[in-house]
């Protein structure tokens, strides 16, 4: 006899078991700090910048934005693998209990985004409308959960729907439409709110006869769903240890190939050649480097005191190296390129020189920003201390990494 419930129960506990083992690498040590400190500095100055706020700061549409993008952001997680398509196909019809668990599963995983975002937009609120009482903020991120409960609800709704063309309509009303809501009730408009309200249980009711329609559950997409998801977490926690379980994507990205594929033809260069093509083809480096680039550079822009613009500068050349230190092992599984007559020596002085070229050029583009901020001073020690950090730290713990690790 099938028991979905307890079919949930082994997955959920397989599943948690396997994402805990990675979450341990990815929080370690060097991150926590970094975190620590990037999260200390910004929470003092969210603060002094709280207490010189603009008079007409559009506090409301940020909130309501933010509240509105926290509440359409409601994937289901259904825990689904591939062989699933074939095996539970069968037992459709007894699968209630399960996909009802996968939803209070979802919720619940999803309420620390919900809070996190409701912790850092409450000294927002408080310091713009200081007349209104606490319990009014409270029942703005009461209304927020049930909205996110509402979204989730009418998301695993659609996905009974194949039609992509359809599903991507309906959340994009459903994200406008919480928007609104969030943003006239923050303003004070309370009964516009509930006129949204009301229209956004109109759209609801609307889901739920749409997926009534349809024949059944769609399996491939579910899986396709939840496998999308895991392999986004795969790819960070890849950054940390090693993941059997992720699929590589490969881009062709022809432009920026032929900037970096100007290589001798000499065996000394032969992983010279293939570290740069992996790290411009390969969907996971390249886009984590650009995204810690602009994030650096838009705290460095915004954050007031020299000194610490050239710390953030510092702390993102350690993330940037720390990320890309994973291209080492990117072909760990390759067996080819064991075959290479070439030394292992070879094979890491050619990933700490691509590490030392990258965190150079990320070091010169801050330092142009702040020379372009007229912070001529911050500008020379960004200058000079990226260029000592990416010797030292490349030369240092970057090599020393490497040898242990092969």
């Amino acid at each position: 006899m099938f028991d979905s419930h307890l079919f949930f129960k082994q997955r959920f506990s397989a599943h948690l078991k396997e994402t805990s083992r990675y979450l341990r690498y990815i929080f370690n040590g060097h991150i926590a700090i970094a975190m620590l400190f990037f999260v200390s500095a910004l929470a003092f100055y969210y603060q002094k910048w709280l207490l010189e706020i603009p008079e007409n700061f559009p506090t409301a549409f940020i909130i309501g934005v933010l509240f509105g993008m926290v509440a359409s952001y409601s994937p289901v997680r259904t825990l689904l693998k591939e062989p699933d398509l074939v095996f539970l196909i069968a037992a459709e019809h007894k699968m209630t209990r399960y996909f009802r668990n996968t939803l209070i599963y979802s919720f619940i995983i999803q309420l620390y985004l919900v809070l996190l975002v409701a912790a850092a937009l409450g000294p927002l609120y408080t310091t713009v409308y200081p007349e209104r009482e606490g319990s009014f903020y409270l029942l703005t991120v009461v209304v927020l959960l049930m909205f996110k409960l509402g979204n989730l609800i009418a998301n695993w709704w659609m996905l009974k729907v194949r039609e992509p063309g359809i599903r991507r309509i309906d959340i994009t009303v459903r994200t406008v439409l919480n928007i609104a809501v969030f943003y006239v009730m923050v303003d004070g408009s309370m009964w516009l709110a509930g006129m949204i309200s009301i229209l956004f249980a109109a759209l609801f009711l609307y889901d739920y006869q749409v997926s009534r329609k349809q024949p059944g559950i769609v399996w491939d997409l579910l899986i396709e769903k939840d496998q999308m998801r895991m392999q986004a977490f795969y790819r960070l926690a890849n950054m940390f240890a090693d993941v059997p379980h992720l699929k590589s994507r490969v881009k062709k990205r022809q432009w920026l190939v032929q900037l970096v594929n100007n290589v001798p033809f000499l065996k000394k260069h032969t992983y010279d050649y293939l570290f740069r093509i992996t790290f411009i083809r390969s969907g996971d480096y390249l886009g984590m480097y650009v995204r810690l680039i602009v994030i650096g550079a838009l705290i460095i822009y915004f954050i007031p005191p020299m000194w610490l613009k050239v710390v953030f500068a510092i702390l993102f050349l350690y993330l940037s190296s720390f990320q890309m230190m994973a291209l080492y092992h990117h072909h760990r599984t390759v067996m080819w390129i064991e075959l290479y007559p070439v030394k292992t020596s070879i094979r890491q002085e050619s990933v700490i020189k691509l590490l030392f070229q990258l965190t150079i050029i990320q070091t010169m583009l801050y330092a142009l920003l702040l020379f372009g901020m007229m912070e001529w001073s911050g500008g020379v020690l960004t200058l000079v201390g990226g260029v000592l950090f990416s010797f030292l730290f490349h030369r240092g713990y970057v090599k020393q990494k490497l040898i242990k690790s092969t």
